[in-house]
């Protein structure tokens, strides 16, 4: 993986490389996948968890506790309960979003896939996922993973990131772009 300038960025490729070594011997990659997606899931629900991962306010004490009552009643165990903790514990919760997405990349490195973040003014339909799946894996000449998420201030069109390469269609640069030129013009 390429090194990043960021030192959030750093810390979270570390972290992130590590529970990928310990998914692999325990041949839980997938598990640890699914367990990470369903505290993203929380995380990006509630304001408060937010808060609470990234406010130096809270005592590391106070937020392995919180965390630890969190990850329980979420049923989330194993690798991914017990990483929580720690990260916690060294006060480094506010990288867990670089976290999960650098354990996504890694994992899709591994199994030989590309990865595309995708940005959608509206959900997309399968048959519309499928379709730009099967654009991106032939541009990307390997199968594609893609992570949707989705901005209605987008108004229309997306946002694909794959790699270092973006691709913006969305509706929302297409206008600040026209009031760019119009400026210049007047």
């Amino acid at each position: 993986m390429a090194q990043s300038s960021s030192p959030i960025s750093a810390v979270a490729e570390r972290y992130a490389s590590s529970l990928f070594e310990l998914a692999l011997q325990e041949n839980s990659v997938a598990q640890v996948e699914a367990d990470l997606s369903d505290f993203e899931a929380m995380l990006n629900g509630s304001a408060d968890l937010a808060r609470l991962i990234n406010s130096p306010v809270f005592s590391s004490d106070d937020q392995a506790k919180a965390i630890g009552a969190i990850i329980s009643r979420a049923n989330i165990t194993g690798l991914v309960g017990n990483f929580l903790r720690v990260v916690a514990r060294n006060r480094r919760l506010f990288a867990v979003p670089g976290m999960i997405k650098a354990f996504r990349q890694i994992a899709a490195d591994h199994r030989g896939e590309a990865s595309a973040e995708v940005t959608s003014a509206h959900a997309l339909t399968d048959a519309q996922q499928a379709e730009l799946k099967a654009t991106l894996t032939g541009i990307a000449g390997k199968d594609v993973t893609i992570v949707m998420t989705v901005d209605p201030s987008l108004l229309g069109g997306l946002i694909v990131k794959m790699g270092s390469r973006q691709i913006d269609t969305s509706l929302k640069t297409k206008l600040n772009s026209l009031k760019l030129a119009l400026k210049e013009v007047g």
